[in-house]
């Protein structure tokens, strides 16, 4: 059972706020009677109307987006940027990415029209791996790396333990190449964490989410997910593990 003005918005017809006012002002029906009352809860076998229209519900799809720098993770952009939703209008299905990477930073997205996966995926409790290749100024020692992992303070706080490794340094160009592990979500998080221990970031990228990895796709391409990746993710989030204890 879902929500009325959900169903209507995962459909494409209008937002979710919309649906609401659509209901209220009288304009929605369920298996031909009329509902003025939001937050109606329907069956996917309920017959929906809306303004007279048959209510045609989406598939709900999953895919693996591998989103470029330069792109914003969003499905419209005020400044008309290039945003995600750019890459799936070959698709029927009214998509939106599930968190976000920065304007600057590269790397896997999950993209879906299934909201309850999403806040599945996005909820502060739920730990879920993301692992991230920095390439920084600088090269770090074990003891610096050690902070990153123990946790570091910003400004809106402690950041949860990490993993952190090195992959590979330049001692001419004092540059190196750092995988790091967390598994929270805060806005420009791995960025703010080496610039706090004096390594700034010059690429970012996310290598994986969970168990999915960028394996087979370039920049700007994208897969289905695969039904039994989808279930993967969701026992991931849902069991909550503590792999940072």
């Amino acid at each position: 059972m879902e929500r009325l003005q959900k169903v209507i918005a995962h459909a494409g017809i209008t937002s979710r706020r919309k649906a609401e006012e659509l209901i209220i002002e009288g304009k929605v029906k369920v298996n031909g009677q009329v509902v003025t009352q939001v937050g109606t809860k329907v069956s996917p076998s309920d017959k929906i109307e809306v303004e007279g229209v048959p209510l045609e519900r989406e598939e709900k799809v999953y895919y693996l987006f591998y989103k470029p720098r330069g792109v914003i993770s969003a499905v419209s952009d005020d400044k008309g940027r290039t945003v995600i939703t750019d890459y799936f209008q070959d698709i029927k299905e009214r998509v939106y990415p599930v968190g976000r990477l920065d304007y600057d930073t590269s790397g896997l997205l999950v993209v879906t029209n299934d909201g309850d996966f999403a806040n599945l995926l996005m909820h502060p409790r739920y730990e879920i791996d993301k692992t991230y290749i920095a390439k920084i100024e600088g090269i770090p020692t074990k003891l610096e790396l050690r902070k990153l992992e123990k946790g570091i303070k910003l400004e809106d706080g402690m950041t949860a333990p990490a993993k952190a490794k090195l992959i590979s340094l330049d001692k001419r160009k004092q540059k190196s190449i750092v995988e790091l592990t967390i598994h929270e979500g805060r806005n420009r998080q791995v960025r703010r964490m080496f610039e706090a221990i004096g390594f700034p970031v010059q690429k970012l990228r996310r290598e994986a989410f969970g168990m999915l990895t960028l394996k087979g796709l370039n920049a700007g391409e994208k897969r289905e997910l695969t039904p039994h990746e989808v279930k993967q993710l969701r026992i991931l989030a849902e069991n909550g593990r503590k792999q940072f204890q």
